[in-house]
């Protein structure tokens, strides 16, 4: 026996239960979402109505538990704070892009983390999973990031939020206007560490192949 590791515990089956449920509905979601958007933008040939066709899901869907909190605060303050809030802003093309990018990586992620934790995810799925992310998060950076500038004068003219900045030495379109221009800074490492997961993801799941195809040899 290896005394230099520890052995692993054991999650519970009710845990399991509920990571393998959280993420089954998480999935269910977010391809409605993606069904939703897809199919009114191919019937309409618009892309200015993604918010009106599955904003309100999008609102119920993007739970951040099992997300990083930077990328999680990232996503919620441009939904909740700014496309909820600015109509202009909902109807714009940005936003379709947002919820596209959105949308496509977590129909890829949750159900692979779901036969993850069944045991019976393919490796192709796996490889999509930690690599679909290397378009997708730029483009949903991007419409985020577009968002947030064009709802700049929208901010200022409205005074958005100014009752709750009224104590402070800023505002709301100040706040803003540095998160444009910080945001490229915030998120640069965290895409450097996912490349990081990627090789370590790919790498193990290739060695585990290996081992199989010695096992069964």
């Amino acid at each position: 026996m290896d005394r230099g590791r520890k052995p692993k515990l054991a999650l519970p089956w009710i845990l399991d239960f509920y990571l393998i449920l959280y993420n089954s509905l998480q999935a269910i979601g977010w391809i409605i979402v993606l069904s939703k958007i897809s199919k009114r933008a191919i019937r309409d040939l618009s892309i200015l109505v993604a918010y009106d066709e599955a904003g309100i899901l999008i609102c119920l869907v993007n739970s951040g538990f099992f997300m990083s909190l930077l990328q999680w605060a990232g996503r919620s303050h441009v939904l909740f704070c700014i496309i909820c809030q600015i109509e202009e802003i909902e109807k714009t093309s940005f936003v379709f892009m947002v919820f596209t990018a959105w949308s496509l990586s977590e129909v890829i992620r949750y159900p692979q983390y779901v036969l993850y934790m069944l045991g019976a995810c393919p490796t192709w799925l796996t490889w999509i999973r930690y690599t679909a992310f290397i378009p997708l998060y730029p483009v949903g950076i991007l419409g985020e990031v577009v968002s947030m500038y064009m709802a700049l004068p929208y901010i200022q003219r409205s005074n958005l939020y100014g009752n709750l900045f009224e104590l402070l030495p800023f505002g709301y379109y100040s706040l803003t206007t540095v998160l444009i221009a910080i945001y490229p800074f915030l998120w640069m490492p965290l895409y450097m560490h996912m490349f990081k997961r990627r090789h370590n993801k790919l790498t193990n799941s290739s060695m585990t192949r290996k081992k199989t195809a010695i096992k069964k040899s």
